[in-house]
């Protein structure tokens, strides 16, 4: 079978290259005539971890070609998936430009029958949209289908979530399409994938409420940990307790500054629109985007309850990508952070594993370092935004040497609060009542006799 995928993003880049580890024949589809360029010499545009490898195996197998040649892939190609950006207007709603103008380009093209999939993330009705814009303009010469296939793939771990997904989720009229896209992803028969069969208007919903929901789940364990702090609890025992619960589970319960990236907050913002479109106000949403907005100022509270007056002063923050495993930092906490830092006069030295080049365009103020330790050296205070797995392990003494004073802020609760307190930190995390913690130790610390001697 010949596919294209048009747009080479986040999404359409590893949906081609995953369709071509099938065994399909994928032609990626980009009218950037420098990104594709780059992609031919197997050069990746993203981070993502094992992609470089599988497209690389790929295009040496001669299943993945990149070109900008768009009529031509269409012409060859029995299903045709639209992978192009949909971004937020200025309302919150999913602008579908890009949408449009793939679809006038596939009607121009069609030579015969066809499937037209949307892997984008679109509103209820753009299935029926692009349905009118190809029929009108290619004036019923072809018969073709529309279908909606919506990506649930995790930066950081995109190729795990395609080759052995939680389900697939295929929207569409006609059983021809049904059958061609069953038959496309038949290598997942053999893991027992669930299978979701519906018809478009629900396809493309179900993504929005999906993304909506895991949203929901952060802002409302951020909630939680709000209210941990001024009463003392774990918000960890909290989560581990809510999330033992087979009802609940325990993915995203993980307290912190909120959530960012490509996907949540767009989404969130889309499915509210959506909503009032149809007469309804999505008051729940509303709330999670309005929390998650919030979360990030009190943040800001913590870091400044520990260094106090934030001018002048040098903070080291380690992270800049909205999660760990990815260079994103579209919509990230952690870059809303550094700004809200920079802008009360903090001078900001920072280190992340793999988004420091992309960060470098948006915010060339930072002092960009090397490592952990570079970003320490001389600070004020040292605040983690990002999980990555190698700041889980530092070298604490020598952060506290380098440190101008032994302040860290923990905004991911990487580290144990009474550890740090016994290494002679002042450390805040979140959600984990430290004073509670403090005075424990404190108790503890006036019963033992080496604290007597």
């Amino acid at each position: 079978m010949n596919i294209c995928v048009i747009g080479t993003g986040y999404v359409g880049l590893v949906t081609g290259t995953c369709f071509a580890d099938f065994g399909v024949n994928v032609s990626c589809v980009d009218k950037d005539v420098e990104k594709i360029q780059t992609l031919k010499r197997g050069d990746i545009p993203i981070y993502e971890p094992g992609l470089k490898e599988l497209v690389d195996k790929n295009i040496s197998e001669k299943r993945l070609t990149f070109t900008t040649d768009l009529s031509e892939a269409i012409k060859k190609s029995l299903v045709i998936f639209i992978a192009v950006g949909t971004p937020p207007k200025d309302d919150g709603s999913a602008d579908l430009s890009y949408i449009e103008e793939v679809a006038g380009t596939i009607a121009r093209n069609l030579n015969g029958y066809k499937v037209i999939v949307t892997k984008s993330t679109v509103p209820v009705g753009t299935g029926s949209l692009i349905e009118g814009i190809i029929s009108k303009e290619q004036g019923g010469n072809h018969k073709f289908d529309v279908a909606s296939n919506p990506e649930f793939l995790r930066e950081g771990s995109a190729l795990e979530d395609f080759m052995r997904p939680n389900r697939v989720v295929i929207g569409a009229r006609s059983p021809q399409a049904i059958a061609i896209l069953k038959d496309l992803y038949s290598p997942l028969y053999l893991l027992e994938t669930p299978f979701v069969v519906t018809d478009i208007e629900t396809a493309e919903l179900i993504k929005y409420a999906s993304n909506a929901f895991l949203a929901t789940k952060i802002s409302f364990i951020n909630e939680m940990a709000n209210i941990c702090e001024r009463v003392g609890a774990d918000i960890h025992m909290v989560a581990r307790g809510m999330g033992l619960d087979q009802r609940i589970g325990p993915k995203f319960l993980h307290p912190g500054p909120g959530y960012g990236g490509s996907c949540f907050p767009k989404d969130t913002m889309a499915i509210t629109r959506i909503a009032k479109a149809a007469g309804y106000t999505f008051r729940i949403v509303e709330s999670v985007i309005e929390v998650n907005s919030l979360q990030r100022d009190l943040m800001m509270e913590k870091i400044k309850g520990l260094t106090g007056n934030l001018k002048g002063s040098r903070i080291g923050v380690l992270g800049l990508a909205f999660k760990p495993n990815t260079d994103d930092i579209r919509e990230s906490p952690a870059m809303d952070i550094v700004e809200k830092l920079m802008a009360e006069g903090a001078e900001v030295r920072a280190y992340d594993p793999a988004s420091m080049e992309n960060a470098k365009k948006v915010m060339p103020a930072v002092k960009y370092c090397s490592d952990t330790y570079e970003v320490a050296d001389g600070s004020d205070a040292l605040v983690i935004l990002t999980e990555w797995n190698q700041f889980r392990k530092l070298d604490l003494t020598k952060i506290k040497k380098l440190l101008k004073s032994p302040k860290v802020v923990d905004l991911r609760n990487i580290y144990e609060p009474e550890a740090m307190a016994k290494l002679g930190f002042e450390y805040v995390s979140v959600g984990r009542g430290e004073k509670t913690h403090e005075l424990k130790l404190k108790a503890e610390l006036k019963k033992s006799p080496v604290a007597r001697h």
